[in-house]
């Protein structure tokens, strides 16, 4: 029978009734999770809980499975709750805590706790993990998740789902938790909402108002998906797109609204309070940074809806390794990877593929997202070692390497992945690619926007290339241009080359797609004008020669053209260094060519490039120009082919050897210019050698 210690007045009773998961008026249940440390951690956190929260909570410690537990004597004296071992059809209740038994996996079901064995016979068991994935079904925005002091990773998994239902995610600071495993690995994640001090995080869940989503009104038929804002969501998306890099315009008001009165609940603000809030958006930056954060809705997991990955390695992947040119590098997009295990999950099933099929393929992913803070952890490549219920022991020894705590991305693996800061609805997209996988973003875009983003789509893949969508995706009217491959998966393929449907490139960060175009534009200028910008861009995928655009630090800003033939990306750590990013056989000249146009005003030529291109030798130039404006100094580079210079006019013995003394010459003006360079760098160098003596 389950213990139950003090109860307080006015509380409800279990099995009462009171406060059902089903009212909409209901009240806050908060999972803690806590393994070593974490008993000291409650009683500090219940001894700073005020009374009458009107809180229900349920507390998953690590527990020797062979001993009765002592937490509900241990932790009784601590609050005026009632405490009481967790039974199976107990209801969960407010001014409730319950605990774990021993020995036990404890879940939620219709608003009643259910007991069942460990799913994990041998091995790791994450019983946190377990909960939060219930508690987040059955609670909905209600749940909240506390990471307490504790070894491990347990949780970190079940805290995401806690964020996806728009509940809140409270993490004990680190450097206060006795064995910082458990928090750490939580933070990771970058799906917490505070990384606090046990008191810092009562106080947070005192003064907690979370706020149910508002049932939306019937959109007209003519208008699916459409949702009627509240009055102050233009006001939210006006300040954004102002204040952030951000821009929600095209956004559903309803996630929006949804997203926003949950911020206003961390807040402590009541939702009718708007103006309150509002004019804490306007002076505190972090506020608006953490709002437009979660507006982005960054979840995710690795190899997330098994039946999907599944398709993709037996079928899909197979088929694109099978009838890929040897000497094409196999282009892959994800655009919205959040942290990117979805991509990586997908690169790790196309290297087997390919080593499956033994062929020497090259593989190059361009994973990008609007969220900065979500691409650094991606770039990252580091991931808490809970992963393991989501990765297989094998793919762990063979895409990671182990470190405290935590897995990292093999570089082997990491540079395959080019990631980079990109809003789908405002910046070019990627082109000449033979898959997309864009999956769980269309859903939270108005139509015109998921029209605008599929034609973009198209426009980027190459002919029988692949789209993948979310589980609740579609291509829509689009379906003339995409052939359904799995409409359960939603996999789709690439056809219809005739593109009916024009793109719009923004030429500068920030500028915001025009959807709808005005009532009154002129409907045959505005064709022309698509005609015009999609000419350029055929023109300038197709034709334009590899050009990257740096700054005076050499940092590439931009790039076009087939730059993959000259550079790559270096395996480690990301870097943006276009010097360590040149091939073998480029390396030298560039240098030479950023080094003589730092020192011109005009644009700068270095001869004599060569290079290996599917497999014969392929000679190129490279142009410097130095570019003012747009923020800063800034050149663009550019590499050229270039045929055989004719010979000069002279008497040769064979008329064989022109093409080669032609060659010759080039190296030679190549390595005069070298030489000058070097000179004048060691010339500097002593000039700054005598001024420090």
């Amino acid at each position: 029978m389950a213990e139950t210690h003090k109860a307080p007045v006015g509380a409800a009773k279990p099995g009462s009734g009171a406060g059902r998961a089903s009212d909409p008026d209901g009240f806050a249940v908060v999972g803690i999770g806590a393994s070593a440390g974490g008993l000291d951690a409650s009683k500090k956190l219940l001894d700073a809980l005020p009374s009458g929260t009107g809180l229900a909570m349920i507390l998953v410690q690590h527990l020797d499975p062979t001993h009765e537990s002592m937490m509900v004597q241990l932790l009784a004296s601590h609050t005026r709750m009632v405490v009481q071992q967790a039974a199976d059809g107990m209801l969960v209740a407010p001014g409730n805590v319950y605990v774990i038994p021993p020995g036990a996996y404890l879940g939620l079901d219709q608003g009643l706790l259910r007991i069942t064995p460990p799913q994990e016979r041998h091995g790791m068991r994450l019983p946190f993990d377990h909960l939060l994935r219930s508690l987040a079904a059955a609670f909905g925005p209600r749940a909240v998740c506390v990471v307490l002091s504790g070894t491990g990773a347990d949780g970190a998994l079940g805290l995401q789902a806690i964020k996806q239902y728009g509940g809140l995610v409270l993490v004990q600071d680190p450097n206060e938790a006795s064995y910082d495993g458990m928090p750490r690995n939580a933070i990771l994640t970058d799906a917490v909402d505070g990384v606090l001090p046990v008191a810092k995080i009562a106080e947070r869940l005192a003064h907690y108002r979370w706020r149910a989503p508002r049932t939306a009104p019937a959109a007209p038929e003519a208008a699916p998906g459409r949702e009627e804002p509240a009055s102050w969501l233009p006001s939210i998306v006006a300040l954004l797109r102002r204040k952030t890099t951000h821009d929600f315009t095209f956004y559903k008001p309803g996630t929006l609204q949804r997203r926003t009165e949950r911020r206003m609940a961390m807040a402590g603000i009541e939702p009718q309070d708007m103006p309150r809030y509002l004019e804490r958006l306007h002076s505190d930056p972090i506020e608006l940074d953490a709002l437009a954060k979660d507006l982005l809705i960054n979840v995710t997991s690795f190899f997330r809806d098994p039946d999907v990955f599944a398709l993709l390695s037996d079928k899909i992947i197979p088929d694109l390794v099978a009838n890929h040119p040897q000497d094409e590098p196999l282009r892959i997009w994800v655009p919205g990877c959040s942290t990117g295990e979805e991509v990586y999950s997908l690169a790790m099933i196309v290297r087997e593929r390919i080593n499956e099929a033994k062929r020497s393929i090259k593989l190059q992913i361009f994973a990008s997202d609007a969220d900065l803070d979500a691409v650094a952890v991606a770039r990252e490549g580091l991931y808490p070692e809970a992963i393991r219920a989501q990765v297989s022991q094998a793919r762990l020894d063979r895409f990671f390497t182990q470190e405290t705590g935590s897995f990292r991305i093999s570089q082997d693996l990491r540079s395959a992945v080019v990631f980079t800061v990109q809003d789908v609805l405002v910046d070019p997209p990627f082109s000449r690619l033979d898959m997309i996988s864009c999956r769980n973003l269309l859903i939270y875009l108005l139509p015109e926007a998921q029209t605008k983003v599929l034609a973009m789509f198209h426009f980027a893949l190459r002919e029988n290339g692949i789209l993948l969508l979310g589980s609740s995706e579609t291509v829509g009217n689009a379906d003339n241009r995409f052939l359904v491959i799995s409409k359960t998966e939603r996999v789709y393929r690439h056809v219809g080359r005739g593109r009916s449907v024009a793109m719009r490139v923004a030429t500068k960060p920030g500028e915001a797609s025009r959807l709808p175009r005005p009532r009154d534009t002129d409907p045959l200028a505005t064709r022309m004008a698509a005609f015009a910008e999609l000419t350029q861009r055929l023109a300038l995928e197709n034709y334009a020669p590899a050009a990257v655009l740096i700054n005076r630090k050499r940092e590439c800003l931009f790039s076009l053209g087939p730059t993959d033939l000259y550079l790559r990306v270096a395996p480690g750590h990301a870097v943006n260094d276009i010097l360590t990013m040149a091939r073998d056989g480029v390396r030298a000249k560039l240098k030479l060519a950023i080094q003589n146009a730092s020192h011109e005003t005009g644009p700068v030529s270095v001869l004599g490039g060569r290079i290996e291109r599917n497999g014969r030798p392929h000679s190129f130039r490279i142009a410097v120009q130095p570019v003012s404006g747009g923020g800063g100094a800034s050149m663009l580079v550019c590499f050229l082919d270039e045929s055989e210079a004719p010979p000069r006019q002279r008497q040769v013995s064979d008329p064989a050897d022109l093409p080669r003394i032609a060659e010759l010459e080039h190296e030679l003006e190549s390595t005069k210019a070298e030489l000058q360079g070097a000179v004048r760098d060691l010339d500097v160098s002593n000039q700054e050698q005598l001024a420090i003596d």
